[in-house]
């Protein structure tokens, strides 16, 4: 637990004094920053949208176990199969399964948070399958033997000379600095890909109850080739991604899209209904979605923090907290980083081992006003503090300074028979352990106690 809190502070310093990184971050996000706030203007009633957006995910919620069962039927109806996982480990045994029966050697992957959260390609690997992110930005990464960087871009730590040295490096190319000969690069090796592989897997951005639908959104196709070629298309959905029904995707697709990049709308949106039917022309013959849990319901089971369970993955949180833009996304060491990493993330992994993510905030609340569909994320980063604390996770150094201080509090004649020489090692050696005084001056308390001053003040004169 205190090893990766500690490779988390080292990391987060790392990053923060790294001008070149912080370069390029700043780039990235103020081109973010522009197209944002210019598709912000296509909205008439955007407060109204988020408005709505939040009373339809929190209403989902509250009967979530009656929408999947919904889901569930209707896709079922038409020829799909539905695979409950509680954890990752069910998720890709169930995955190694449909992979065998099908004797894979290469899997198309589109964009997917959740195979990131399960840790899919690294299981492929052991099964001696090629897994093949065919994102442009997620096949970078892949190339370079990264994580994403960002929920919704992935090489957003890397400029265009960087991923040129990628692509050399990797792939054998000459050097260039011409982006679109980059992308046509990728383009060329990945079209092979998609007509050999055996199975496509995709995430999905939205499950739709009623209907039984799988909603992805995205901007390369990469997605809809990944799941049209390939004889299996198999979909891993976290359980919270449910809406009520088809005709809400003219709410959530504006409010994902304008968010995540400052688009109207994405410029692919695709909506699977389950395999190829008999009336259809192309299409999987199989097509399977996996609901997974991995933790989803210990949020769901916390009424105060299920609010978190709303998350749409647009990425605006990231984009506009400080600490992000500061530290990186890598620095989390979580697949989902930012503010609603940092949320999330102790619940879904487990909270002794990331309850430092809860710490890693200003508490400027940024992030909540930025959020579409109205998550309260510095009040939950609050809340995750006190459950942490609660539950004994606190280390023993600041149980006893915080005990030490309280006392002090309550006894203020102690303080006053301390002298100042005393006092100023005491606080340097908090301070220090905390990294305050490490690049400022040390504090140093002299002079007359509070109290002496206070004393002065009400004398009569």
């Amino acid at each position: 637990m205190k090893v990766k809190a500690d490779q988390f502070q080292l990391d987060a310093e790392a990053k923060a004094f790294d001008r070149e990184h912080r370069r390029k971050i700043r780039f990235n996000i103020g081109k973010y920053d522009a197209a944002v706030s210019a598709g912000m203007k296509l909205y008439e009633q955007h407060e109204l949208a988020r408005d709505r957006g939040a009373y339809l995910k929190a209403t989902v919620l509250e009967k979530l176990d009656e929408y999947l069962l919904q889901f569930e039927t209707a896709f079922t109806a038409r020829g799909g199969r539905v695979i409950w996982a509680r954890d990752a480990a069910e998720a890709l045994a169930e995955i190694g399964k449909l992979t065998a029966a099908r004797n894979t050697k290469t899997v198309v992957k589109a964009k997917s948070m959740t195979t990131e959260e399960i840790h899919l390609n690294k299981y492929l690997a052991t099964q001696g399958i090629e897994s093949v992110e065919t994102d442009l930005g997620e096949y970078i990464v892949q190339l370079n033997g990264e994580r994403p960087y960002h929920i919704v871009t992935p090489a957003m730590h890397l400029s265009k000379a960087d991923i040129a040295d990628i692509f050399v490096k990797h792939l054998g190319i000459e050097p260039t600095d011409d982006a679109q000969k980059l992308v046509l690069t990728a383009r060329h090796l990945l079209r092979n890909k998609y007509t050999t592989a055996e199975v496509g897997v995709t995430g999905g951005n939205f499950l739709i109850a009623k209907e039984g639908a799988i909603a992805v959104t995205e901007n390369e196709g990469n997605a809809r080739l990944s799941a049209s070629f390939p004889k299996l298309h198999i979909a891993i959905v976290g359980i919270e991604k449910v809406i009520p029904r088809l005709t809400d995707l003219e709410l959530f697709w504006p409010l994902l899209s304008t968010s995540g990049t400052g688009q109207q709308v994405t410029v692919y949106n695709t909506v699977y209904f389950g395999p190829r039917q008999a009336s259809e022309a192309d299409g999987p013959e199989e097509m399977v979605v996996i609901l997974l849990d991995n933790g989803r319901t210990n949020l769901l089971a916390q009424p105060d923090k299920r609010a978190a369970l709303r998350c749409i993955r647009c990425g605006a949180c990231l984009n506009v907290c400080p600490v992000y833009k500061n530290i990186g996304g890598h620095t989390y060491e979580t697949t989902y980083s930012g503010p609603i990493g940092s949320v999330i993330s102790p619940h879904l992994s487990g909270l002794p081992e990331h309850k430092h993510l809860s710490y890693a905030s200003s508490l400027c609340g940024a992030c909540t006003t930025v959020c579409p569909v109205r998550i309260p994320l510095h009040n939950l980063l609050l809340l995750n503090r006190k459950q942490s604390v609660e539950e004994g996770h606190a280390p023993t150094e600041e149980k006893l300074a915080i005990g030490l201080w309280k006392w002090s509090m309550q006894h203020r004649w102690a303080l006053d028979i301390l002298p100042a020489k005393v006092k100023d090692w005491s606080l340097s050696r908090l301070l220090g352990q905390v990294g305050w005084s490490k690049r400022r001056e040390a504090l140093h308390i002299g002079g007359p106690s509070f109290r002496e001053l206070w004393k002065a003040r009400q004398a009569p004169r």
